[in-house]
């Protein structure tokens, strides 16, 4: 795909989001530069801002999170500096370099005790401390530049890093049943179509600033969601569904965290793949690995 040329810098590079945009980078001729902790520590405002002395960025994607989502309860500082504070150095930096900003937050940020899906006008009201932290570091952003997308998404998984889908496929092959959590309903995410989504903001004419929420289609439990790893790859597991209280973890979760994206696809002119679909695709790639 031919597009003009610019810098793009690429926080979090070796996570699941900042690894699909570097794989998909090769069919764009924009000049990346990929960055993780070694290269560029976010939660020095000073080494940011040296950073971005040296050269300049039109875009910057923030794909740095903080996403251990049951640890932060007893790791609030940590989180709070990575999902807020680091959010808030580079957002700073971004407007004082007159640089875009991508920034991704989290469907945590909600509560989950509503049953229509969550827009962007919806206020936040996390209920944990994941959550709470990922909503600062958005509110820290918006005032820091008004040159800022930032996307909401939900239930990530890749075929890089760590995720629910390929923790359930090595279960899976391991045992004869798995017991899941059936009452917790949002849609899962496959990371490759968010970088996707994300290229389409890079490419399009105008950067359109605002905040928009992401996730594939459809609705789906964590329950559903692992019977459906098991029926894509033929596994003779026997997926049994419980219940929350069954499978108590320090951090509380929304039950319902189900995102409307149609702002995002109105906005972009983006069709968003069915998590089924995408599901298979990203299976089908583990299996070839």
């Amino acid at each position: 795909m031919k597009t003009s040329n610019k810098n793009i810098l690429v926080t979090g590079a070796k996570g699941q989001l900042g690894s699909e945009i570097k794989h998909l980078s090769q069919w764009h001729d924009f000049d990346f530069v990929f960055t993780d902790i070694e290269e560029l520590d976010i939660t020095s405002r000073d080494e940011i801002k040296e950073f971005f002395s040296s050269q300049k960025f039109h875009t910057v994607i923030n794909c740095v999170a903080y996403t251990a989502v049951d640890k932060a309860e007893e790791e609030e500082k940590q989180a709070d500096l990575i999902n807020h504070r680091a959010a808030e150095n580079l957002a700073e930096t971004c407007a004082e370099f007159q640089s875009n900003l991508i920034h991704i937050s989290t469907d945590f940020v909600f509560d989950g005790k509503t049953f229509t899906p969550y827009t962007e006008e919806d206020k936040p009201h996390p209920v944990s401390v994941y959550g709470k932290t990922k909503w600062q570091g958005e509110k820290a952003v918006l005032k820091q530049t008004e040159q800022v997308v930032i996307i909401r998404t939900s239930w990530l998984y890749s075929s890089f890093g760590k995720n629910f889908v390929k923790t359930i496929l090595k279960l899976a092959q391991e045992r004869d049943s798995l017991n899941v959590v059936y009452d917790q309903i949002g849609t899962p995410t496959y990371a490759r179509d968010l970088a996707k989504a994300i290229f389409a903001i890079l490419v399009s004419e105008d950067f359109l600033p605002g905040l928009y929420h992401y996730s594939n289609e459809g609705a789906a439990s964590w329950y559903d969601l692992a019977q459906a790893v098991v029926e894509i790859k033929g596994i003779s597991c026997r997926i049994h569904p419980i219940e929350t209280f069954e499978y108590p973890t320090p951090a509380q979760r929304p039950p319902y965290s189900i995102l409307n994206k149609a702002k995002i696809k109105k906005t972009f002119s983006l069709e968003i793949p069915h998590w089924r679909t995408s599901l298979k695709s990203c299976l089908s790639l583990l299996q070839k690995q």
